[in-house]
């Protein structure tokens, strides 16, 4: 059990994410279709401040896992949050004078916010100690249940602020979010890296990353966060191209970040009941749900279903991947584990994000799911092999 200053800390961190990913599904749900406003005929390149976001997160976790080795996770969550609000006051200017380039270049930069926020979920594990670590990680990412109806409603009200400059008072939102993360994270505790910790004997990363549990585990967040970013990033370009209003958009985006999150109150107790590759697997199988809806129809009600499935993909998929990522490392090799962890997933997700728009726009909506069928059945297949493997394992120990 968490005393009671772990569970305040836990609960303040849970606010942090629930911030961060305010600002993620603000991005999400408006950055294409501000896109929209400031390209040329070439819609193409709709998706791209969305990929830029996930790219800035990717090119900036290695480096910021060791930035908060060095200074601390405190300091480094806080000098997250300035690059979130830098990134954020960029966008605001590139959509007072029009520029989709500036825009983008923003975005990048608002990614780094998210390389360093990522590591909420890990600072929770320091906090609440490894035998509380599923539970842990989970009440940290269910902050993100705020964002699912904070997030798209601030995108959504707040783009006309300040006409003709449409969505100008959506970014300078992202600005205070900011702001009040930088005066949560203050109060939190986090510990310090001891020295024994430090000078602990580490392995070779090329070892560790060989091991077939971290595959496992790794692959499990990558293709559910990159599966579930091809899908999502494609949807408010699919549904005003079916005619739906840009309002709804928001509205099954909303749905798709509560699904994400909301699960995560009973994820921990379920990874802790039934074990991380079980629940791997469940997310998996709801991937495949969530596409086969998407591919039954162009329905508002398919929308707003198959992103709730894939939502709830993501959150066990996810979840079940850091879960079982942080069983495979010593606490002196957490920061280029969990650094090359990072990496891969984001790596993947801006990949995804980018292909998502060309997708959308060259091929169409089932070209996008049909693409994220076979990633969901390779993680089912890995998980099941994994926990055969991990028998026997156990077995020729016992024996």
């Amino acid at each position: 059990m968490m005393d009671r200053r772990t569970r305040i800390s836990i609960l303040l961190m849970s606010g942090c994410q629930a911030l961060l990913n305010s600002s993620t599904s603000i991005m999400i749900s408006s950055a294409a279709l501000v896109a929209l406003i400031l390209l040329g005929p070439d819609k193409s390149l709709a998706t791209l401040p969305v990929s830029a976001v996930v790219t800035g997160t990717a090119l900036a976790t290695l480096p910021a896992s060791l930035i908060m080795r060095r200074i601390g996770r405190q300091q480094g969550f806080i000098l997250g949050a300035g690059f979130g609000i830098f990134g954020a006051a960029i966008c605001s200017y590139a959509v007072w004078i029009g520029s989709f380039w500036i825009f983008t270049f923003g975005a990048l930069i608002l990614g780094t916010y998210a390389a360093f926020g990522n590591y909420y979920r890990f600072a929770a594990v320091d906090i609440a100690g490894h035998q509380n670590r599923s539970r842990a990680v989970s009440y940290v990412l269910a902050g993100g249940l705020i964002a699912g109806f904070l997030g798209p409603q601030i995108a959504s009200h707040s783009r006309e602020l300040f006409l003709p400059y449409l969505y100008l008072g959506t970014y300078l939102a992202v600005i205070l979010l900011g702001l009040l993360a930088i005066v949560l994270i203050s109060f939190v505790r986090i510990p310090k890296m001891t020295v024994s910790m430090s000078d602990e004997p580490q392995r070779a990363l090329r070892d560790i990353i060989r091991h077939p549990t971290f595959i496992t585990a790794v692959l499990s967040a990558m293709i559910g966060y990159g599966a579930m970013s091809l899908i999502m990033t494609a949807t408010p370009l699919a549904m005003v191209g079916c005619g739906h209003d840009a309002s709804d958009s928001f509205n099954v985006i909303s749905w798709h970040v509560v699904a994400m999150y909301g699960p995560s109150f009973f994820t921990g107790p379920l990874i802790a009941r039934y074990g991380e590759h079980r629940i791997i697997i469940v997310g998996a199988l709801l991937g495949l749900v969530a596409v086969g809806i998407a591919l039954a129809g162009l329905e508002l009600a398919n929308f707003y279903i198959a992103l709730i499935a894939l939502g709830v993909s993501w959150n066990f998929m996810f979840i079940g991947g850091t879960t079982l990522v942080t069983t495979v490392y010593r606490p002196a090799e957490a920061a280029k584990v969990q650094g090359m962890n990072d990496f891969l997933i984001f790596g993947t997700v801006a990949t995804a994000s980018l292909l998502s728009g060309q997708l959308q726009e060259r091929i169409g909506w089932e070209a996008v799911n049909y693409v994220a069928l076979p990633m969901f059945a390779l993680v089912i297949l890995l998980a099941l092999l994994n926990m055969r493997g991990g028998r026997r394992r156990l077995a020729a120990a016992g024996g």
